[in-house]
């Protein structure tokens, strides 16, 4: 992913990786609204508000692009193959950051639908301008958060694949129950992916890496493909805070589960 902070509530270093960001002030046709007579507890999110600045080139992509390739957020089961003008198997990905390691594998695997959530406005203009720079068919994004986006649109086992990449580690042992990756939204991810379908998951963390490989693993709709942590997908690009980060020695922990 792109240069985009932290999903935490903290000033961060800007990254170029998938972590979840948001805005302080969602337009009003993809602010997190309720539908009527739904209530939402929210016991996780995959957000956590801050301030961006959009430029005008990812102005200009909202005005242009965004009518065709941004989808709203409806709280209904989504049929896919209007969404996208097509029949083919989707990729949820939560959290894209500033959208180039999505771009680029949406360009890598064009026989693949994207789905992507995030709700950091500058990030979701960044994407757009980059679908639109690359000519790319096969990414819609909802910006909105990717908890309710699952729990109220998305159906059981239908799909092919899950993205997670460098969410926020919640560095500090009170806040780890902040993290993304729990028991209780992996068994919700899990019913979500057809049978054969994968969830993939990095982290530059290594408590996290652990807690992730814990969580993913005492999953029963799930099985690990390796004995432990997972080679890096040739798919997955490296970031450029991840080169940054394997210079300086530190490590980049890539997890690959499938549906039983």
């Amino acid at each position: 992913m792109s240069d985009s902070p932290r999903n935490t509530g903290e000033a961060a270093e800007p990254r170029d990786s998938g972590e979840t960001g948001a805005t302080a002030a969602p337009t009003p046709t993809t602010a997190p609204v309720a539908p009527e007579g739904v209530a939402h507890p929210r016991t996780i999110r995959s957000f956590v508000l801050r301030a961006g600045r959009t430029t005008t080139g990812q102005a200009k992509a909202f005005e242009t692009l965004g009518p065709r390739f941004l989808l709203p957020f409806t709280g209904v089961p989504m049929d896919y193959a209007a969404a996208f003008g097509r029949q083919a198997p989707t990729v949820l990905e939560i959290g894209f950051g500033m959208g180039d390691a999505t771009a680029h594998i949406a360009g890598l695997m064009p026989e693949k639908n994207f789905l992507c959530c995030e709700v950091h406005e500058p990030g979701v203009g960044a994407l757009l301008k980059r679908v639109g720079e690359q000519g790319l068919e096969n990414i819609r994004i909802l910006q909105h958060d990717a908890v309710e986006v699952m729990d109220q649109m998305l159906p059981e086992a239908s799909l092919a694949g899950i993205h997670i990449f460098f969410p926020d580690p919640w560095h500090k042992l009170r806040h780890n129950k902040r993290r993304l990756v729990q028991p209780p939204l992996v068994a919700r991810l899990a019913a979500r992916l057809a049978p054969g379908g994968y969830i993939h998951c990095a982290t530059d963390w290594e408590p996290y890496a652990q807690q992730m490989l814990q969580v993913l693993g005492a999953e029963p709709l799930l099985r690990n493909t390796a004995a432990g942590f997972a080679l890096k997908p040739g798919y997955r690009p490296l970031t450029k805070f991840e080169n940054r980060g394997l210079r300086l020695g530190h490590g980049v922990w890539d997890l690959l589960f499938e549906r039983r």
